[in-house]
């Protein structure tokens, strides 16, 4: 695989950031979309610059609302692996956590091949811990709202079945719900960037990082 130094002489290669450093242990890490992961010290990839390894264990994280289902499921498309929606494993009828989630999150992190969001404290170590490839989809909190407020109207209006028959709640609840999918996706924002530091940081994640970017 190629080390961080030898990617920045590559021919077609954009410059990277000023700040842009080798990553410890020679691990790879790479970004790509507007913006570069600067402050991590993670030099970019120019939109035709191959991908450094071939991921088989993938985790899709951003907050809610970022599109980490529709990346994951894409993913799975285009790479041949299963795609596991932890929501559908999380929620039970009537929004009741599953007391089953662990164990079958468990069970299908055990298998070879897999993409799913990192989602949910009580097995985001378990996911990383297994992981190959870490996606961060980290788009500013105003291009989250642009796509989760049009989806939670539609989803509510429409009567979309999410899991296990739940559907969105009434709209008013916005008002009386401080954990209403858009308060929490306002609220929570700025967690996910902390938690990705956390991890590039430490060393429980032993495959790689890719951010994609969003302009606000």
């Amino acid at each position: 695989r190629p080390r961080t130094d030898d990617r920045r002489t590559a021919p077609h290669r954009r410059a990277g950031p000023a700040s842009a450093r080798p990553v410890r242990g020679g691990r790879i890490r790479w970004t790509c979309g507007c913006t570069a992961l600067d402050h991590a010290g993670v030099e970019p990839l120019a939109w035709d610059d191959p991908l450094p390894a071939h991921p088989r264990r993938i985790l899709v994280t951003g907050t809610s609302g970022s599109g980490k289902t529709t990346v994951a499921a894409a993913l799975s498309g285009r790479l041949g692996i299963p795609h596991t929606d932890i929501d559908g494993l999380y929620h039970g009828p009537g929004w009741v956590p599953r007391p089953e989630f662990v164990d079958d999150v468990a069970a299908f992190v055990a298998r070879d091949e897999w993409v799913t969001e990192w989602q949910y404290s009580v097995v985001r170590p378990l996911l990383l811990g297994r992981a190959d490839l870490l996606v961060w989809l980290d788009l500013t909190r105003a291009a989250v709202m642009r796509q989760i407020v049009p989806r939670t109207l539609r989803r509510r209006l429409r009567r979309v079945e999410l899991w296990n028959g739940n559907v969105e709640p009434p709209l008013w609840t916005l008002l009386t719900d401080r954990d209403h999918i858009l308060r929490w996706a306002w609220r929570t924002h700025p967690k996910t960037a902390a938690r990705v530091q956390q991890v590039l940081a430490g060393t429980d994640l032993q495959g790689e990082l890719a951010r994609i970017a969003c302009p606000a």
